[in-house]
């Protein structure tokens, strides 16, 4: 059928509806698309097709640099113009506001800053992930497609870091070589690049067991000029992988970036922001917000390596921060005697579970994708705060969560910025504002 696109959705696909009025998510069309599409899923209230022909482009379509825009998983919007891109995140932002979260378009209006952004749509990204696949007997490394059965062949992406653009292609040779003269159980391939401190890390994530350390050590450092290779070994069921050690193969066995004032180190299984210029805006929002102040207690929950508890801790009498991840732990107090900051309490555990002991002025939370559990909002209604900066990356749980606060009744919203730390995709962070009612 013939369709028109008339919007981005939280996820890679256009938005169209037939002309009964019937929604069809469109794998392929970007806004302002006029497409031909075949119906590959055709549900009772809406259908899902892909783009067959473009009969009249959008003309916010624009010739993307990476040859696999729309095919490989990485960039999904990435023919799409970057204001309109922006416009799409602002307006997926507002629609979340209040379909889930069940704000008035006024109340919404009140809420919305305009969006924040990097001036980089492309080479933005310090990190990069290869996954392995053996076709026809041979061994390679390559990026995940939009289909998940799918691994794409690069020498380049670019979307990764200039500074270090050409380390795609030898660490692949490298290991394309040498997997394909031995069985090296890779489960995935982690590159992270720094142009502020030329930091270059690779990381091979491995079952426990044996491994030919020196040989991989050998081949990779002719083929590229890493600051840091290292091997994460993991042990579980494959849904549930969970990291058994980390060993430097060669150099410094971990990975620094400076990120705002701070200098941080990070081991390869922890977290951290793949946009370091847009991750610094998310910095400045949250400390907007908490405007905290020099005699002031601050909680950090979620923490990990201390993105926000070192600027926080800076400007606070003492913080406490909780995080469950090991890794990101230790990170953190590494982080911290790095930064010669002894005000941070430091407790390994689940946010609800390690809620810490001591009241707090002002608090940060940054929740993975599933948001806040119901528990974890009655605690921080039950401390004194009179802010909170709930930083998230999921659209729907930062609704639901926000809804959640209100109806509890200790907070509520004053604003929401979103900030594109993920351009060329429908991803996007927003930090909100909340005080104490």
């Amino acid at each position: 059928m013939r369709l028109s696109i008339e919007t981005m959705t939280y996820g890679p696909n256009g938005l169209a509806h037939t002309d009964e009025g019937k929604a069809v998510f469109v794998s392929g069309g970007l806004i302002g698309d006029t497409v031909e599409a075949r119906i590959t899923e055709n549900g009772p209230s809406f259908s899902r097709a892909t783009v067959e022909e473009v009969i009249e482009p959008s003309p916010m379509r624009e010739h993307s640099p990476c040859p696999f825009a729309g095919i490989c998983g990485g960039c999904p919007w990435g023919g799409l113009a970057y204001d309109a891109q922006l416009e799409a995140k602002e307006e997926n932002l507002r629609s979340a506001l209040m379909r889930i979260g069940k704000f008035s378009a006024d109340e919404v209006s009140a809420l919305m800053r305009p969006i924040r952004h990097a001036k980089e749509p492309w080479g933005y990204r310090n990190k990069i992930e290869l996954a392995p696949i053996r076709e026809n007997g041979k061994f390679r490394l390559g990026l995940h497609g939009r289909d998940p059965n799918q691994i794409i062949k690069v020498d380049t992406c670019p979307l990764f870091s200039k500074k270090h653009a050409k380390a795609i292609k030898a660490v692949t040779g490298a290991l394309g070589f040498l997997g394909n003269s031995r069985d090296l159980e890779l489960e995935r391939v982690g590159i992270r690049s720094s142009r502020r401190t030329g930091a270059l890390e690779v990381a091979l994530w491995t079952p426990t067991g044996a491994f030919p350390r020196a040989q991989v050590s050998r081949v990779l450092g002719d083929a590229v000029r890493a600051t840091s290779v290292v091997r994460v070994m993991s042990k579980g069921e494959k849904r549930a992988r969970r990291v058994a050690g980390v060993e430097a193969l060669a150099g410094e066995g971990s990975w620094t970036e400076k990120i705002g004032e701070e200098n941080m180190r990070l081991s390869a299984p922890s977290f951290f922001q793949v946009n370091t210029k847009a991750a610094e805006i998310l910095i400045d929002l949250v400390m907007e917000a908490l405007d905290p102040q020099p005699n002031e207690l601050g909680i950090d929950l979620y923490c990990g390596a201390g993105t926000f508890t070192l600027p926080l801790a800076r400007r606070c009498d003492f913080v406490s921060a909780v995080e469950s991840y090991g890794p990101a732990v230790r990170d953190l107090r590494r982080n911290l005697d790095i930064a010669n900051l002894t005000n941070v309490d430091v407790i390994g555990g689940d946010a609800v579970r390690e809620f810490p002991d001591e009241d707090a002025d002002v608090l940060v939370v940054d929740p993975p994708r599933a948001g806040l559990a119901p528990e974890a909002i009655d605690l921080i209604a039950s401390t004194s705060a009179r802010d909170v900066a709930y930083v998230s990356c999921d659209l729907a749980t930062l609704a639901r969560d926000l809804r959640r606060f209100v109806e509890e009744g200790t907070f509520r919203p004053v604003w929401a910025t979103p900030v594109d730390l993920f351009p060329q995709t429908f991803h996007c962070e927003t930090v909100v504002r909340l005080t104490r009612a």
